[in-house]
């Protein structure tokens, strides 16, 4: 019988929750790596018992732990990440006498294929890819040579934090990077473009059309509809049609098109969930009122999902990459707050339930179907 299990990164640790396909009634594993901020934890889409997590901290620095049986025990991996061993110093050679410093791994995107390759988006904003399950990282330079002169770090970094593969097209590779923008490689990463047009950032850019320095937060794709794809951007949400060659916005009727996550229902391609806040100096939800909106149009029309969800005094944030939904009929959604909650919905957001509150800040949900 498939079951799901929720992998969960926050300020101070990770956790694993896991259900039956009813989704009803959740365990949760005790902290792993108890006291370090965990950004990202993930795990492969060809074997559920492999995962890798992102782990930092300000004195010990950055370290990828990979995990061969779905949580239970861990080991660090590429430890070139760190060095010389200096606490909280990433530094990364490129061929020249200056190093390049990153401060930390933001989000791994494992293959669609093969369970030793991962790619790894970092702060300063670069991408790095492994073959051989973490043991050791080489850069794809071509992205940083997308204008990345012209670069600029959001509040939270110059952070590359989304990484999207094509499951038709295995050298077809989408990022993100605040603030910087959305960008596109069709050669397996050797060399990149922005894929910007259509974006407006009227209150950061003084250039209407630059092709660089948007603020992207999030962009979601639908695997089998590759060239069509979602983004919740600094303000609007945006949807193009044509693999990011052009952008048109579909905010719609929502309350506010600022936020940080963006996901797309498992088998409904126009079916997409955001989590609106007031402002980008406002970071809690409009009047107070946690609320999941969905269009099942493709955007444009949204509704509000509250059932289960609190719709007073509430003052938590989602992050970028706190939001995410398995593949099990009906599809499940799940988020994660700064205030500690986790909520599920079984029915594709018509309800929402607590799986678990009281944990850390939410940095990071994914969700694998396992067996």
């Amino acid at each position: 019988m498939s079951g799901v299990r929720v992998l969960v990164g926050t300020r101070k640790g990770a956790f694993i929750l896991t259900s039956d396909a009813k989704r009803e009634r959740w365990d949760v594993s005790s902290p792993h790596f108890a006291g370090w901020e965990i950004y990202h934890l993930k795990g492969s889409p060809v074997d559920p018992n492999r995962l890798y997590a992102s782990q930092s901290s300000d004195w010990f620095g950055q370290v990828i732990h990979r995990s061969n049986d779905g949580g239970e025990t861990w080991a660090p991996v590429g430890n070139e990440f760190v060095y010389d061993g200096v606490p909280g110093t990433h530094q990364w050679y490129d061929g020249t006498q200056h190093p390049w410093e990153f401060k930390r791994v933001w989000h791994l995107e494992p293959s669609l294929t093969d369970p030793d390759t991962v790619y790894a988006g970092v702060e300063d904003a670069a991408l790095f890819r492994t073959s051989d399950g973490g043991q050791t990282w080489q850069e794809l330079p071509g992205l940083r040579t997308a204008k990345g002169q012209l670069w600029q770090p959001g509040a939270g970094g110059m952070c590359l934090h989304t990484i999207i593969l094509d499951p038709g097209d295995p050298d077809r590779i989408f990022i993100a990077i605040s603030a910087a923008g959305a960008f596109r490689t069709d050669d397996g990463g050797q060399t990149w473009r922005p894929v910007n047009n259509g974006l407006k950032s009227p209150y950061e850019l003084p250039d209407p059309d630059a092709e660089v320095g948007h603020c992207v937060h999030r962009i979601a794709m639908h695997p089998g509809r590759p060239n069509v794809l979602f983004m919740q951007k600094h303000w609007d949400v945006m949807r193009s049609d044509d693999g990011g060659e052009s952008w048109h916005e579909v905010s719609g009727n929502l309350p506010s098109d600022f936020g940080f996550p963006i996901a797309v229902h498992a088998h409904e391609p126009d079916t997409i969930y955001v989590v609106p806040i007031k402002s980008d100096s406002e970071h809690y939800p409009p009047d107070g009122k946690l609320r999941v909106y969905r269009s099942r149009t493709g955007g444009n029309e949204w509704e509000a999902l509250t059932k289960g969800l609190p719709q007073s005094d509430c003052y938590v944030n989602v992050l970028r990459d706190a939001m995410a939904v398995d593949s099990l009929d009906p599809c499940g959604v799940y988020f994660g707050t700064t205030g500690g909650q986790v909520y599920a919905s079984a029915d594709s957001g018509d309800s929402w339930a607590p799986i678990v509150r009281d944990l850390p800040a939410v940095l990071s949900v994914e969700v694998q179907t396992v067996t």
